[in-house]
């Protein structure tokens, strides 16, 4: 299995605010970030995205330029928030953030999906991606999700900038 994973570009109004299901609007300038995501692509022979709209939009340019098609799976949507969805982080109750940092494998303070959850669908969704090269277009927390099932010593605080690719199952961040 060759998979390329791709977090979506940088959505309008995002700075500061908690979405993981909220299925927020492009920003502006999204088809000029998308085309340099998609220029450190290798040409995949197949693409898979999360369905939500900052993802496949993405997936839908993928489509175009390399002349394959894509399936959606909705395991490889973000983290659902639950209360928190489309919060400003400064309005969210410090003693909640802090239950969730204490627990992040299990707590759930806002009401939404754990992150053991996540893990789990994302699991199942690799496992299910079957060989050869693929593209799989998605979001921060699914991405820190492959990297901690492929043992990353602190997946959870890894960086991961919109529009950039990562590797699995290595892992290794992908030249750009």
């Amino acid at each position: 299995m060759n998979l390329v994973l791709l977090r979506h570009t940088r959505p309008a109004e995002a700075t500061g605010r908690c979405y993981g299901a909220l299925d927020m609007p492009l920003a502006p300038d999204f088809e000029a970030d998308a085309n340099a995501a998609l220029g450190a692509v290798a040409p995949p022979e197949r693409i898979l995205s999360s369905p939500l709209h900052r993802c496949r939009a993405l997936a839908d340019l993928a489509v175009e330029r390399f002349g394959v098609p894509v399936s959606v799976d909705p395991r490889l949507a973000e983290m659902d928030f639950g209360r928190w969805e489309g919060r400003m982080w400064v309005d969210i109750p410090r003693e909640e953030i802090d239950l969730w940092a204490a627990d992040i494998l299990t707590a759930r303070p806002h009401g939404g999906e754990t992150v053991a959850d996540l893990v789990s669908r994302v699991r199942a969704a690799l496992r299910d991606c079957g060989g050869g090269r693929a593209l799989v277009v998605t979001h921060a927390g699914v991405i820190r999700a492959a990297a901690h099932l492929s043992g990353e010593r602190d997946p959870w605080s890894l960086s991961v900038p919109y529009g950039t690719t990562w590797r699995w199952p290595s892992f290794a961040r992908a030249d750009l």
